[in-house]
């Protein structure tokens, strides 16, 4: 039987359950909050770890930019065109020497003349043949072509010699050529002129440098670092214009009225300078994820109306020394600029961690951008109105000359919503979708316990999502129901067909269902379920009456019988064990140990810490520190593991005995049904030991 606990947290450990059952927690209090999710698993020798693609978010992108490259060339081929059609670019005529010229003339072949300066322009009357010459153009010649396939031209240019050409008017008033003349001194031709000039070479270079510079400004904003590479990447938003207010965060009441005083700082300052009151610099954050430590932090932006500038610590560092100090230079820059501000710096444990702690000893970029940032939360001006708001789930790592009075003056700390503050949030995100009558968010928020804020978020979203899927107009209870399944234990998977496999699952479920209606002290059963979800072939729910942040030893003991009800009820009715006890063998060595070598709450050791399974506060992952006791005593702790499991499974094996027929009864129902409600176990229970399920 795999153990699926859910979601759990408490002051002392605050560890979380997975969303699915194939991550496991570390932490207990994850198996102590919240419900009890006890399964049957999969097969550990066959199965394969499950992987699921990442997306990426949609929307619309700027055009690439190998197409705004070939837009601008056809452009420019398409002026190109437009010039030479306008000033002549494409030449049907031919280039001859003066002489020729001159010939051509006296023989009568010429029909009319324009002088241009020292150039003469005109028109032959019959083509000429000119096999020397080159078309100006691929266009066709207007003369065509002769017999032999040589071009054929019409029209010709040549240049008169410096000397002039007293006879040539002579000879073409004798030939009756027509005579024309530009006179190139006019205003008019120096305005022809100075505009061709404009247009062909001065139009293009301008045209040229514009589209450079759009270039320029296109790369700049894909990738600012490469022209901006020391400028800060805060996002701005607009105070005029707030998206969140405190009425937009819940759960979190004793939060607010620490951050409510730098509201009203930012809002009225000289109130309290007036008394000698200085503005609080800076604001930790402090908390697992998930608890809205940056959605608090935009709220306060929102009540105070002020600047909101935006960043993540791992954004200042780059691989360039310097890069990150000057990041930080231009981030405080623009704030005070705009004072009165709030700079929200979130996962600053990426930049403060302590000074001397990494691989280079003390030059790394890192420590530069942390030395930068203390010089500028030290240097504020007294009447500058900027505070800086940090977030941050590993406070143990951040460097002491951070944390210190003036640069940080205050941490608030933001924890686990409690019941009341669970049916806030589920309010707030619910508020938006159209309810069905059966839905009781009170009740609803007994059922999540050790849920964060974004979890239950996420909560109503899934339960959205699924009403969507089905249709239906309104979301109500039952998608809530499998919403939250979903999330805990992972999607709904076919039914068992294997009779085998079947009467296994209901034997080893009804084990844990039992133990935990006939042992006094454990969490009332909710829902026994044969259906696989995830990688758990069965579930059995449990679900706290009350959130619970202290756990006597008897709970303890209890707990560890119902882990163990499954293994027991195998060995009873099938006389062997399967695998399906993986996770329930791993969930209740890993408590039995903490109770041994965490807690102090067995007579082997008697009440000594050894700080064994100790866990991060926030993160819920076990530390990395090397056990503090000798390998004698690390005997007598394994020893005294093992005397706790196996006790455990005594009793719920002598439970399970002595209700045989209980056991049988509840097995079957499950086989037929393949789930059990918390009404129809307490009717198969029947005896005074049972203890009452709870519905909702």
């Amino acid at each position: 039987m795999d153990t699926q606990p859910t979601r759990g947290a408490a002051p002392d450990d605050a560890s979380r359950a997975p969303t699915t059952p194939s991550a496991p927690p570390t932490g207990f209090v994850s198996r102590l909050l919240g419900h009890r999710w006890t399964g049957h698993g999969s097969d550990p020798v066959n199965s394969a770890p499950s992987s699921a693609p990442s997306g990426a978010p949609a929307g619309g992108s700027p055009r690439p930019f190998w197409q705004q490259a070939v837009g601008f060339l056809v452009a420019l081929v398409v002026w190109n065109v437009i010039l030479t059609v306008l000033f002549g670019g494409f030449s049907t005529s031919v280039e001859i020497p003066y002489s020729d010229f001159v010939q051509q003339a006296q023989q009568g072949n010429v029909t009319q003349v324009t002088f241009k300066s020292q150039t003469i322009s005109g028109t032959f009357r019959q083509a000429v043949v000119w096999p020397q010459a080159t078309p100006a153009a691929s266009a066709a010649p207007s003369g065509g072509t002769d017999a032999t396939g040589q071009a054929a031209y019409l029209q010709f240019t040549t240049v008169m010699p410096p000397t002039g050409d007293p006879a040539l008017l002579t000879t073409l008033e004798r030939h009756n050529v027509t005579v024309d003349a530009n006179d190139t001194s006019s205003s008019g031709s120096f305005i022809w002129s100075l505009v061709e000039l404009v247009v062909t070479s001065v139009l293009p270079a301008v045209l040229l440098i514009v589209f450079l510079y759009y270039l320029s400004r296109q790369v700049q904003r894909s990738q600012p670092g490469l022209f901006g590479f020391g400028g800060s990447k805060a996002r701005r938003f607009d105070p005029e214009h707030p998206s969140v207010t405190f009425a937009d965060v819940a759960g979190e009441d004793e939060a607010k009225v620490e951050l409510t005083e730098v509201v009203d700082f930012l809002k009225a300052p000289e109130r309290y300078r007036k008394l000698g009151a200085r503005l609080p610099r800076g604001v930790l954050l402090v908390g697992p994820p998930g608890v809205g430590k940056t959605l608090m932090a935009k709220a306060v932006a929102g009540e105070a109306h002020v600047a909101f500038f935006s960043i993540s610590a791992s954004e200042f560092v780059e691989m360039f020394v310097g890069v990150g100090a000057s990041r930080v230079r231009d981030l405080f820059a623009k704030a005070k600029a705009s004072a009165p501000a709030i700079v929200f710096v979130d996962e600053i444990d990426a930049v403060g961690r302590s000074r001397g702690s990494g691989a280079t000893g003390g030059n790394d970029e890192r420590e530069q951008t942390l030395n930068q940032l203390l010089v500028e939360m030290d240097g504020f001006d007294e009447s500058t109105n900027v505070i800086v708001i940090a977030a941050t789930n590993r406070p143990d790592v951040l460097d002491s000359a951070l944390l210190r009075p003036g640069r940080f003056d205050r941490q608030v700390t933001l924890g686990y919503p409690d019941r009341a503050g669970r049916e806030a949030i589920l309010r707030v995100h619910t508020r938006a979708l159209p309810l069905a009558p059966d839905v009781n968010l009170a009740i609803l928020a007994r059922s999540t316990s050790g849920f964060s804020g974004a979890d239950l978020a996420n909560l109503a979203n899934e339960a959205a999502l699924l009403s969507a899927r089905e249709g239906r107009t309104t979301v109500g209870e039952p998608q809530f129901e499998e919403a939250m399944d979903k999330m805990i234990l992972g999607t709904k998977q076919a039914g068992l067909t294997d009779a085998r496999e079947r009467r296994l699952v209901a034997y080893h479920e009804g084990g844990h269902a039992l133990v935990a209606a006939l042992t006094p002290g454990a969490d009332p059963v909710q829902r026994i379920t044969i259906v696989p979800h995830g990688q758990a072939l069965g579930v059995t729910e449990q679900r706290p009456d009350e959130d619970r942040r202290n756990y006597p030893r008897d709970y303890l003991q209890a707990r560890l019988a119902v882990m163990l009800g499954g293994r027991a009820a195998e060995e009873l009715v099938f006389g062997q064990p399967t695998t399906g006890a993986q996770s329930d063998l791993k969930a209740a060595t890993d408590l039995a140990r903490r109770m041994v070598g965490l807690w102090g709450m067995t007579e082997e050791l008697g009440p000594v810490s050894y700080g064994v399974g100790e866990t991060h506060p926030y993160l819920g992952r076990d530390t990395a520190e090397g056990p503090a006791y000798s390998e004698t005593t690390a005997t007598r702790i394994d020893a005294a593991v093992e005397t706790l499991v196996d006790r455990a499974r005594r009793a719920a094996g002598e439970l399970l005995r002595a209700h045989r027929e209980t056991l049988d009864e509840l097995a079957a129902e499950l086989e037929r049904s393949e789930t059990v409600s918390a009404a129809r176990l307490s009717e198969l229970v029947r005896g005074p030991a049972a203890v009452p399920a709870t519905a909702g």
